[in-house]
């Protein structure tokens, strides 16, 4: 969008009336703006339509985003305008976590847990976000349109496909997730833990949450293993093999959501290259050892 689109899409908000100050923000999905008032300061997102074929729910994630405030986690929305795929939420006064302070930053991953216990406790999210659904749909829409598919990606589904059908048969119960923990969609005020960014946000089962934070943040399998310990309160070796698996299924199917950003996305951004980090951190998982020993010790405990 050009500025004067912006400055149009701001005079409609009343909250953002004698705007003195707008910030471009980061994000891979949306335009994030700090828009400055004579009072207050708030988070503008504009999001692009096309969104829609990534799965994103515009009407769900303000709901689930509004559910998120009251449960304690979450920014307030001020404002919306859903015909402009517009959406204005409160200022958090707080530094944006990245993944190195997740690998190094002590007692961190266990205010982490707290804080995603929080989340997870709130009240049900509206919709359901079942990655294996959603990575099914993202690989119709990537093969029909023929976008960019890695060597050999196809050739390793059904490997994916049989951890996803034990994890599915085992499920854990639906709690309102995020499902989308960047690092960086995680704040500290130095009080407390936020959470942002709900586009993705519906009921899920903990251990995605987990184990896809895991791998979005490059955590090793000993800060694995204290995220899990600190979340379900004792040391559960089940649990941790389930957020492993969903550690490789997340990354697994998020190299499609790369493929089609590629194409669909306005914003200046490599998806490929994110996408084949993304595939060439899984890929030696899914062919080697990891893997089965994952799915020994999955069907070890469902039996």
């Amino acid at each position: 969008m050009t500025e004067p689109r912006i400055s149009d899409l701001i005079t409609q908000i009343p909250a953002l009336s004698g705007a003195t100050r707008v910030t471009a923000l980061g994000g891979l999905t949306n335009r994030n703006y700090r828009v400055d008032t004579p009072t207050s300061r708030y988070v503008m997102r504009v999001s692009n339509p096309a969104t829609s074929l990534l799965g994103i729910n515009r009407r769900n994630e303000r709901i689930n985003t509004e559910l998120a405030y009251q449960s304690g986690v979450g920014a307030a929305i001020v404002d919306s305008l859903p015909q402009e795929n517009i959406l204005v939420m409160s200022w958090i006064e707080a530094r944006t976590l990245h993944a190195a302070d997740l690998q190094t930053e002590p007692g961190l991953l266990e205010r982490i847990a707290d804080a995603l216990k929080v989340l997870h406790a709130g009240a049900p999210f509206t919709g359901n976000f079942h990655f294996p659904t959603v990575r099914a749909n993202y690989l119709t829409k990537v093969k029909d349109s023929g976008y960019f598919l890695p060597e050999n990606y196809s050739e390793v589904e059904p490997l994916v496909s049989e951890l996803e059908k034990i994890l599915t048969a085992t499920s854990e119960p639906l709690v309102p997730c995020n499902n989308d923990l960047l690092a960086e969609n995680f704040m500290d005020d130095g009080k407390k833990i936020w959470i942002i960014d709900f586009e993705y946000a519906g009921q899920n089962e903990a251990s995605f949450e987990i184990g896809n934070l895991t791998s979005e943040s490059f955590l090793t399998d000993e800060q694995l293993t204290l995220l899990c310990d600190a979340y379900w309160g004792s040391h559960i070796p089940a649990k941790i093999a389930r957020a492993k698996a969903w550690s490789i299924i997340a990354r697994y199917g998020w190299v499609l959501w790369a493929s089609i950003q590629e194409v669909i996305s306005p914003i200046d951004f490599d998806f490929r290259s994110w996408g084949m980090a993304k595939w060439n951190s899984v890929l030696p998982e899914i062919q080697g050892p990891r893997y089965r020993k994952i799915i020994e010790e999955l069907k070890a405990e469902a039996s």
